[in-house]
């Protein structure tokens, strides 16, 4: 596990209208502060990475389809520096990944139709001045290859 990541199993309450599904509480212990909440979504063998922040926290699921969510610490004296990590999220494995500030992290869409993910940041998004990092999911400074892996 990357340093500072922490996980939160979701629990799908089904009945006869439907399902409910919390994500996140203000008294979760990996509750920090609320920024804002957005969903991106992300088509069929769609990849977008690599982005990450140097003081927001994110805390990413996957509300309809599945993705695969991909962290790389590339923080300089990190007790797990150059490491990556993978989580399969979304509607068959329903989790919220908590993403700490200065992890690289990206996302692709896993099956056949588009995935919806939610993120729920602890800081707002500044369009001046963003607090994000970009680069391009085939950098070579992450060791990760995107495609599927048969086995």
């Amino acid at each position: 596990m990357i340093d500072g990541v922490r996980v939160k199993k979701l629990k799908v309450i089904p009945d006869e209208r439907g399902k409910l599904m919390e994500i996140l509480r203000a008294d979760d212990d990996l509750f920090t502060k609320f920024g804002q909440v957005y969903i991106t979504s992300v088509h069929p063998g769609v990849v977008k990475a690599w982005h990450c922040h140097q003081k927001q926290i994110d805390h990413f699921t996957c509300i309809s389809g599945n993705i695969k969510l991909v962290l790389a610490d590339l923080r300089p004296g990190s007790a797990t520096e150059r490491q990556t990590q993978e989580f399969f999220i979304g509607e068959d494995n329903p989790q919220l990944v908590q993403i700490p500030a200065g992890v690289h992290h990206g996302i692709k869409c896993i099956g056949d139709r588009t995935a919806l993910a939610l993120n729920v940041p602890n800081e707002t998004y500044d369009h001046v001045n963003p607090d994000e990092q970009r680069l391009p999911f085939d950098t070579e400074l992450i060791d990760y290859d995107w495609e599927i892996r048969h086995g």
